[in-house]
C-alpha cells in the first residue's frame, strides 16, 4: 500500500527522492586530512616560482620602471610584460622585470 502511495505521488508532483548519507564526525576528519594533504601538495608546486623571485603589485612595478598605469597596462596587453591576477590584483615577478630592464 505505501509503495502505490510513493509510486502515485511521484507520477503526480514529478517529485523525486533522494537517498541520503549520515555524515559521522570521523567522516569530516578524513575529509579534512585529504583536503589538507592536497592543499599542501598544490602549494608545494607554488614555491618553485617563489624562489625565482619576489611579486611586486602594479604601483610598485610603475615606480621601479617610472612609466603610468596606462603604460603598464599596454605592456600587459602587448605580452611585454608577463603578470599574474589573483583576486583584482595584478602580480609581476620581480625577476622577469629586471631581465627585461637588462634586455635579456
Amino acid at each position: 500500500m505505501i509503495s502505490r502511495l510513493i509510486s502515485k505521488l511521484k507520477h503526480q508532483r514529478g517529485a523525486q527522492f533522494m537517498k541520503m548519507d549520515i555524515i559521522t564526525m570521523e567522516d569530516l576528519r578524513q575529509f579534512k586530512t585529504e583536503l589538507l594533504q592536497e592543499m599542501k601538495g598544490i602549494i608545494g608546486q607554488g614555491t618553485e616560482s617563489q624562489q625565482n623571485g619576489e611579486w611586486l603589485r602594479s604601483a610598485q612595478v610603475r615606480k621601479m620602471l617610472n612609466i603610468s598605469p596606462g603604460t603598464l597596462q599596454n605592456l600587459r596587453i602587448n605580452g611585454a610584460l608577463p603578470y599574474r591576477k589573483i583576486g583584482g590584483t595584478m602580480y609581476y615577478n620581480k625577476l622577469q622585470i629586471e631581465k627585461i630592464l637588462k634586455g635579456e
